[in-house]
């Protein structure tokens, strides 16, 4: 099976080959941002969408990103290629280059692009056809004015911190609550419960990543007629909720039958269904494939 490849500085190369020089300072204090970005049937899903967040993300953090769409779209395909796989998840990192230690990223003056592709699965077949498992965490998302919740940077302590102590708990995901006790999102994506058939997830100001897939997923939905809305939630909506799913690149859409050891009523539920189908199609129109 292939373990995935790597463009690095140039040039493709195996995963097992892949070096970056220690003095790179989104290895030393994680000075860098990220995009991960699904293909099927060898094509790059929603490609654009996630250039746009990786220069955004990248802007915030006054990060320089010399590379064109068109340059990193031609490294994307050239690594998909190589990658010699249907279907995958590439992840591509833009570092702030080689630094003398230090906090300072004044010395840094060569950005570094990092695109890999290899595999990924949030949780195993049978997880996903009878619903994961949650746990709030005590772990608290981190607030927008310490680190807006729209930046994807190289650090993710606290959403890993989270997922430590769903693991010590023996299921699959943990929410992340904010400092105000609203729900945020998981620890690797983003939350939607449906009340009443009606689809709610967290808004962005309550600290939920503003996620490609979770925005794809509001728009099917209207589309088919489902009522949604970004509305603050505690704990409390997930508890008491109809039915509840993750969605992101990563995660594609994965039905909740436990949060907190409360079992909800339906998993998956009718309107999961309705949002999964939707969502497959979406990408037999962009890639002519299938998630499995």
């Amino acid at each position: 099976m292939n373990k995935g490849v790597c463009w690095l500085d140039g040039k493709i190369l195996p995963l097992d080959r892949a070096r970056i020089p220690v003095l790179d300072h989104g290895l030393l204090y994680g000075d860098g941002v990220f995009e991960g970005i699904r293909f099927y049937a060898g094509v790059p899903f929603l490609l654009k969408e996630h250039l746009r967040r990786l220069r955004d993300s990248s802007r915030a953090i006054a990060l320089a990103c010399p590379w064109t769409d068109r340059e990193l779209t031609g490294v994307t395909t050239a690594v998909i290629d190589a990658f010699e796989g249907e279907q995958g998840y590439i992840r591509m990192i833009v570092t702030r280059g080689d630094g003398p230690l230090g906090i300072d990223p004044a010395p840094c003056r060569s950005p570094r692009l990092i695109v890999i592709a290899g595999r990924l699965e949030m949780v195993n077949h049978a997880a996903r056809a009878s619903g994961v498992r949650l746990i709030t965490a005590s772990t608290r998302r981190l607030p927008a004015d310490g680190l807006d919740p729209r930046i994807k940077s190289l650090n993710y302590l606290n959403h890993i911190l989270a997922r430590i102590e769903a693991n010590r708990a023996g299921v699959d995901e943990a929410v992340l609550l904010n400092a105000q006790g609203r729900v945020a999102e998981g620890a690797a994506d983003n939350l939607f419960i449906v009340r009443d058939n009606r689809l709610l997830t967290p808004p962005v100001i309550d600290g939920a990543l503003p996620g490609i897939t979770r925005a794809l997923i509001l728009e099917l939905a209207g589309e088919m007629g489902i009522e949604t809305c970004e509305q603050s939630l505690a704990p409390y909506d997930l508890h008491t909720a109809d039915e509840c799913f993750l969605t992101g690149t990563g995660a594609e859409l994965i039905p909740v039958r436990e949060i907190d050891g409360r079992p909800l009523g339906s998993c998956p539920g009718p309107v999961f269904l309705r949002c999964h189908e939707a969502f497959q199609k979406q990408i037999v129109t962009h890639c002519g494939g299938v998630s499995r």
